[in-house]
C-alpha cells in the first residue's frame, strides 16, 4: 500500500533520528574514553589553569576586543558617512579604504603595526595600541558597510520631518537618523563583535609578555607546559564565556526587530 505524504515525511524523519542514534552509538562503542579523558579532560590539568587564565588571559581578550571595537565603531561611522557624502573625493577615500582593509588578512595588519612600523618609522607602539589599531582598522572597514546599509535603511521621510522642524542636515543625521540606524544594525554589529572576539587572538604572534597574555597564548603556552590538550579545551569554554552570551543577544535583538516589523 502506498504510503501518504505524511506518512513518508514521517518514516524519513524517523530514518534520520534512527541514522543520529547510531552514529552516536557506534561512537560511544569505538572511543577510547580513558584516553580521551585523560588527553583531552583531565580535571587536575584544567585546575592548574585558574585562576591565571581567567584573571589575565580572559581579562586582556575581554580588554582588547574592547578597544579594537571602540575604534572600529569611530572608524567605521565616519567611513559611513564618508560613502554616503555628495562630495565625491570623501566617497572615493572610503571605498580605497574599506576594499583594501576588507581584502587583506588581518594577520598582515598585525604584522605591520607589530614589526613593519617599528622598523620602517623607528616608533614601537605599546601592545594595547598596537591591537586597538590592528583590529580596530580592519574591523571598521566591515562596520562601515553595515553602518552604511543601516542608515540608508531609515525612511527618507525621518531626516525629511526633521528637516521641516527647522533641524539642519547634519543635526538631523546625528539626532534622528545615526539612532535609528544603529537600531537596525545592532544583530550585524553584535555578530562583528563575537568576530572581533576571535580576531584578538592574532596578537600572540607579536610576542607578549606574561601580563599581556590573551586566552589563545596561554592555552598554547599551557599546553606545551603539560603536554596536554586540556588547556585548549579549557581556553575553548573561556571564549564561549564571552561569545555565547552575545550571540543569544543577537537572537534576542532579531526576535525584536522581527516584532517591531
Amino acid at each position: 500500500m502506498a504510503l501518504t505524504r505524511r506518512q513518508r515525511a514521517r518514516t524519513l524523519r524517523g530514518t534520520q533520528y534512527a541514522v543520529l542514534v547510531a552514529a552516536f552509538v557506534v561512537i560511544a562503542l569505538i572511543a577510547d574514553w580513558d584516553t580521551i579523558f585523560d588527553r583531552l579532560l583531565n580535571p587536575a590539568v584544567a585546575a592548574e589553569q585558574f585562576p591565571g587564565i581567567i584573571l589575565t588571559a580572559l581579562r586582556n581578550t575581554v580588554i582588547y576586543t574592547s578597544l579594537g571595537f571602540a575604534l572600529a565603531l569611530a572608524v567605521g561611522l565616519l567611513l559611513a558617512l564618508m560613502k554616503l557624502s555628495s562630495v565625491a573625493p570623501y566617497r572615493w577615500i572610503a571605498n580605497i579604504y574599506v576594499e583594501f582593509f576588507r581584502g587583506i588578512p588581518a594577520l598582515l595588519v598585525f604584522l605591520a603595526f607589530g614589526f613593519g612600523v617599528p622598523l620602517a618609522f623607528g616608533t614601537r607602539f605599546g601592545i594595547y595600541t598596537t591591537v586597538m589599531l590592528s583590529l580596530g582598522l580592519v574591523s571598521g572597514a566591515y562596520i562601515a558597510e553595515t553602518l552604511r546599509a543601516g542608515i540608508q535603511a531609515v525612511p527618507k521621510g525621518q531626516m525629511e520631518a526633521a528637516r521641516s522642524l527647522g533641524m539642519s542636515s547634519g543635526r538631523a543625521m546625528v539626532s534622528i537618523v545615526i539612532p535609528q540606524a544603529f537600531r537596525i544594525i545592532l544583530p550585524p554589529l553584535t555578530n562583528e563583535l563575537i568576530l572581533l572576539t576571535k580576531d584578538s587572538s592574532l596578537i600572540y604572534l607579536l610576542g607578549l609578555s606574561l601580563n599581556e597574555y590573551e586566552l589563545t597564548k596561554f592555552g598554547r603556552d599551557a599546553m606545551n607546559q603539560t603536554a596536554n590538550l586540556t588547556p585548549l579545551v579549557v581556553t575553548g569554554l573561556c571564549y564561549l564565556i564571552i561569545t555565547i552570551p552575545l550571540g543569544f543577544a543577537v537572537r534576542r535583538l532579531e526576535s525584536r526587530s522581527a516584532k517591531a516589523r
